[in-house]
């Protein structure tokens, strides 16, 4: 049931279909819209009369760069495929978020707090998953929805376009890239939250959406404040997995980017696989700081 004043109130109702209900947004007329009316872009969706507008406004280059990506791999074309990756990524971090409320939980104790567990001459023992599985665990229920929310922003027009094992890939190689930084920068300190991860998806969208001629400003913007938020004083906020995460996720965008091509697909695993190396080989330089 709808009260009069909440029907009366077109923002509440697609401008396209006045009968119906919608919440959600045109991200650049910002009138409401329904699923009908919806078109996937780099971040959000917008409706169908910007879509012809953002067409017609397009210079030759950027319909040039958008049909040679399209061309290039046919995972590169945004599919209507569920992003089955993005929402696996939210239940497992949930999943592991509602054990950690569980009274001296053995999950959290065992995933959490990485850094300072890398170096056995710290602590006496070597645990490395936790490079990897302190993306899972986050400090309270206000870090583990911003984070979540971000990913199913990010991770619903960016799966779609790289397909599943490359956002996949994108998502655990940066989420390491973070904690590498962490290692480096962090003196030991040992961190929590998938914010890595989510700092080299927004790198990835950045690069590709740049790539393919989008409109990236609104993403600029969005990174450039989280960034900054991370520097801020008394805000118990890892910058350093914020740029690490960053760094090699736009790294992993460029990857993706310059080897679309099916022929190039060994080419891509290779500097994957490259980048990842290089990224444990990092590892060992806070080795001389700790002994």
């Amino acid at each position: 049931m709808t009260s009069p004043q909440f029907a009366r109130n077109s923002e509440n109702f697609c401008y396209r279909h006045p009968d119906r209900q919608s919440f959600v947004l045109c991200q650049r007329c910002l009138r409401t819209i329904c699923p009908e009316c919806q078109t996937q872009a780099a971040v959000g969706v917008i409706c169908p009369e910007c879509m012809r507008d953002q067409q017609k406004s397009q210079t030759p280059a950027q319909v040039k760069a958008q049909r040679r990506w399209s061309r290039g791999s046919a995972s590169a074309v945004v599919s209507r495929e569920r992003p089955v990756v993005t929402y696996s990524i939210i239940a497992v971090t949930v999943l592991v978020y509602l054990t950690q409320m569980i009274p001296n939980s053995p999950v959290r104790e065992g995933l959490a707090f990485f850094a300072p567990f890398l170096y056995p001459q710290l602590t006496g023992t070597f645990q490395p998953w936790r490079l990897l599985t302190s993306l899972l665990v986050h400090d309270n229920f206000l870090h583990l929805a911003l984070n979540m929310l971000a990913v199913w922003m990010i991770g619903r027009s960016l799966e779609p376009l790289l397909g599943h094992v490359r956002f996949l890939a994108l998502y655990l190689i940066s989420g390491l890239g973070g904690s590498v930084a962490v290692a480096l920068l962090g003196f030991g300190v040992g961190v929590i939250g998938a914010s890595g991860a989510v700092f080299g998806l927004l790198g990835a969208l950045l690069v590709i959406g740049r790539h393919i001629g989008a409109n990236i400003t609104f993403i600029a913007i969005i990174l450039g404040i989280n960034l900054v938020l991370g520097f801020l004083p008394g805000r118990n906020i890892s910058w350093q997995a914020h740029v690490g995460g960053l760094v090699t996720g736009a790294l992993i965008g460029l990857i993706f980017a310059r080897t679309r091509s099916p022929r190039l697909r060994g080419l891509q695993i290779l500097l994957l696989c490259a980048l990842v190396a290089g990224l444990g080989a990092l590892l060992l330089i806070p080795l001389t700081i700790y002994t």
